[in-house]
């Protein structure tokens, strides 16, 4: 099987805030290194330029950046170089807008964005039609963005430009972020959609 070939940049951002909790009030998620690591390996894996973990807590963006130094440049970067080049593409901010920015200054314009979900939404296109956005020409870059807790916020997915339709299993429908995250690339980069 042949991969097809991806004509924009493509960055994720890991959303910590703002997301819901199980009641539905807006708060700030603690990250876990696990998805770190997982993300940054799939970010490599798909060419992904960039991974961002966005959350405005200080606390959880010290955890983060230490874990990072260790990989990128202590011992860990050493001990295990596939693992120094992943976690390379990891960087923190506080929120979307400072992304959207920092995007914006690499890239020359700023990034279309796509919201995931694993509730439905109203507007959600098909996998297939955000596939051939992301092989259309021309120096548009993407931000995909996956929620943490129980979902990012409904204003947050008003904001952005696209919103992608949920996964679809059997009725069960609890995945972790890695491996939506994981899914939802591989469909939108390798174009094998069901």
């Amino acid at each position: 099987m042949r991969k097809r070939e991806t004509k924009a940049a493509i960055h994720i951002a890991l959303i910590h805030y703002p997301v819901y909790d199980r009641r539905e009030r807006v708060v700030s998620t603690a990250l876990t290194t696990l998805d770190i690591h997982d993300l940054a390996r799939l970010a490599k894996t798909y060419g992904i330029k960039g991974l961002y973990i966005v959350t405005p807590l200080r606390s959880q963006q010290a955890l983060a950046k230490r874990l990072i130094a260790h990989w990128v440049t202590g011992w860990g970067a050493r001990y295990n170089p596939t693992r120094q080049e992943a976690l390379a593409l990891v960087k923190m901010a506080d929120d979307l807008e400072s992304v959207a920015q920092e995007i914006e200054r690499e890239e020359g314009q700023r990034a279309k964005t796509v919201a995931t979900a694993a509730r439905r939404h109203p507007l959600a296109r098909p996998f297939k039609e955000v596939a051939e956005l992301l092989r259309e020409k021309g120096d548009t870059p993407y931000l995909i963005l996956f929620g943490t807790g129980w979902g990012m916020t409904k204003e947050l997915i008003e904001q952005c430009n696209y919103v992608l339709e949920p996964i679809e299993g059997n009725g069960y429908n609890h995945l972790s972020v890695r491996t939506a995250a994981a899914i939802i690339l591989d469909r939108l980069l390798r174009g094998e959609v069901p």
